[in-house]
């Protein structure tokens, strides 16, 4: 474990109370990028912006056919890369999707994500993690709520919560069919989770969280406080989410399948340390620490 100050201690033997958030959400200011102030203030309100239109119907489509491309790779039919469900063994998830995909790669790359990602962090960015996330029609599992930035505090080592997520929807979010659910606002409180972090959780986190998690008083007191918010959207939007907003995704039981590229940008001044609260390290491709060159 790290001997730095750590200002969001959680993993915990017993509860603690929500702490209030040492640390802006947006970095940077309305001249540094394509977001105007008001876009700026209103994202560190409430921790998360959506764009409509981000990608075109050609773009859609090429990334779509990217993603069905990995999915069915015999290649990687054992890659550690691939997360699968753990009831049916269909693809969930596949990391570190830039290394699989020079098409997402460059993606990560474009000035409409790289210019944003730069003015909310208000420094050069690089990759934490990048992933393709599936969730098919009748048998797409959720997953519980949970704040982003404790895990990767906790298990790779984040230092604050100087990270934002964008996720590209390549399919419509209806209110009905396992869309993301964010409370506006809670980015603000860090809620610490009790319990030690066992060996190697992510071989089994990344199919269903239970470690790592808030209670449920502390998820009842957050949503009253906060309210929820659905993402719902066409093909093409893109959700820009602060790391340590709440957030959480119900089960697919509707006909209508939901996929996304989704892509962690951390400030180069908030590279990763030893975790705070784990054994070890998770995988690189998990969460990306030897190269930390910021993106051009």
């Amino acid at each position: 474990m790290t001997t730095d100050q750590d200002l969001y201690p959680t993993r915990l033997s017993e509860p603690k109370a929500p702490l209030t958030r040492e640390h802006p959400t947006v970095w940077g200011d309305a001249g540094s990028g394509p977001f105007s102030a008001e876009e700026l203030a209103a994202h560190e309100t409430r921790g998360f912006t959506v764009i409509d239109d981000f990608l075109d119907a050609q773009e859609i489509a090429a990334y779509s056919a990217e993603l069905q491309r990995l999915s069915d790779a015999p290649e990687l039919a054992r890659d550690e890369r691939v997360i699968r469900e753990r009831q049916t063994g269909a693809v969930r998830s596949v990391f570190a999707v830039q290394q699989l995909s020079e098409a997402i790669d460059r993606l990560t790359r474009d000035p409409r994500l790289l210019d944003r990602a730069r003015q909310l962090l208000g420094s050069d960015v690089y990759l934490h993690q990048t992933r393709i996330n599936f969730m098919p029609g009748f048998r797409g599992t959720g997953f519980y709520w949970h704040s982003d930035f404790e895990t990767w505090h906790a298990e790779d080592g984040m230092p604050i919560p100087r990270a934002v997520s964008c996720s590209i929807a390549l399919t419509d979010n209806y209110p009905f069919n396992g869309g993301l659910m964010v409370m506006p606002g809670s980015h603000k409180t860090f809620v610490s989770s009790v319990g030690a972090t066992p060996a190697d959780n992510h071989e089994s986190s990344l199919q269903a969280q239970e470690v790592g998690v808030p209670s449920e008083s502390d998820i009842t007191s957050l949503a009253e406080r906060y309210g929820i918010d659905q993402f719902t959207g066409a093909a093409g939007s893109a959700l820009w989410f602060d790391s340590n907003i709440m957030h959480g995704s119900g089960n697919n039981i509707t006909p209508f399948p939901r996929s996304n590229i989704f892509l962690v940008f951390n400030s180069v001044d908030n590279a990763l340390v030893q975790p705070y609260a784990a054994p070890a390290p998770r995988p690189e491709h998990i969460a990306h620490r030897e190269n930390v060159t910021p993106l051009r």
